[in-house]
């Protein structure tokens, strides 16, 4: 679903780009090259200004150059975000690693709101290189309460169960992808976990989301009271299963750093955007670690 609307989104912007293109020819006597410069400008000139605004929206007192640097690498990876891997998402299937390679822990790769699991592709890409076999899920409807994934990721762990014969799996969550991991731990247990990473997720909610109407964006609203909820019904045992990855560069998760959970032990990328916490060698190097690290029982 989320794909065609994003293809549809990326063919409008085209469209119009060349019409303005033509227009301007038309108007000034130019060559009608204006048509495709326009038609290929405009979604870049769009991506451009979403992230300029909702980045100074988030911008943390005392900012310094890093912000500068994560500004920059954010809009490349919202561009190859937006015009071409979301748009063009197909169906995801188990990955598994090449013959012989030693079997690691299952992975689930869980994305974040208005994406689909073309997020992870350098992530899963590694993770499968490493001996994980991977699955990736797609969260459908797009604009659905939180709590209806949980269904969904069940089926997820399922299916990485039978296919691997593993008893558990570890899950990884990026932005709402981390609290949709909560949500089903909550529905179903932790019988299957083996771990929970979550990256630029936003457990206290984020201030981005307060003009939101869609279900899930209002329960991601900052300190909103389904997430208050969601916080009371953990145990010190699931939160013993747990590890936060944040970035105070984060330009849609803020206040950056109050994304923090009691008891869950916290690793901050200075520097990365929000969207680049999902690529970035260093943190997927982390994940790595993370995924061969034991874990302690609480």
């Amino acid at each position: 679903m989320l794909s065609r609307l994003m293809r549809g989104l990326l063919l409008g912007q085209i469209l119009f780009g060349a019409l303005l293109g033509w227009l301007m020819a038309w108007q000034t006597g130019a060559t009608l090259w204006l048509v495709a410069v326009m038609a290929l400008a405009l979604p870049l000139i769009g991506v451009l200004l979403v992230i300029i605004t909702i980045a100074l929206m988030s911008r943390a007192p005392g900012a310094n150059n890093r912000w500068l640097r994560s500004l920059v690498f954010e809009y490349a990876a919202m561009v190859r975000a937006s015009l071409w891997q979301l748009p063009w998402a197909s169906i995801a299937q188990v990955a598994m690693p090449a013959p012989g390679a030693t079997m690691r822990t299952p992975v689930l790769l869980v994305h974040g709101y208005l994406c689909n699991h073309r997020v992870w592709d350098a992530m899963a890409h590694r993770l499968q290189s490493a001996g994980h076999p991977v699955m990736q899920i797609d969260l459908e409807p797009v604009f659905a309460p939180i709590d209806s994934y949980a269904p969904q990721v069940d089926q997820a762990v399922s299916e990485l169960c039978r296919q691997t014969g593993a008893a558990k799996v570890a899950l990884i969550g990026h932005s709402m992808g981390g609290v949709v991991i909560r949500a089903w731990m909550r529905a179903f247990g932790t019988a299957r976990v083996d771990r929970v990473i979550t990256l630029g997720t936003p457990h206290a909610g984020t201030q981005i989301a307060r003009r939101t109407r869609t279900p899930n964006g209002q329960q991601m609203v900052w300190r909103s009271a389904w997430l208050q909820e969601l916080d009371k019904s953990e145990s010190p045992q699931t939160r013993g299963l747990m590890h936060i990855a944040l970035t105070p560069q984060d330009h849609i998760v803020f206040p950056q750093r109050e994304q923090v959970l009691p008891g869950v032990p916290v690793t901050v990328f200075d520097g990365l955007g929000h969207l680049e916490l999902c690529r970035n060698r260093a943190v997927i190097a982390w994940v790595l670690q993370q995924l061969d690290d034991p874990v302690v029982p609480v």
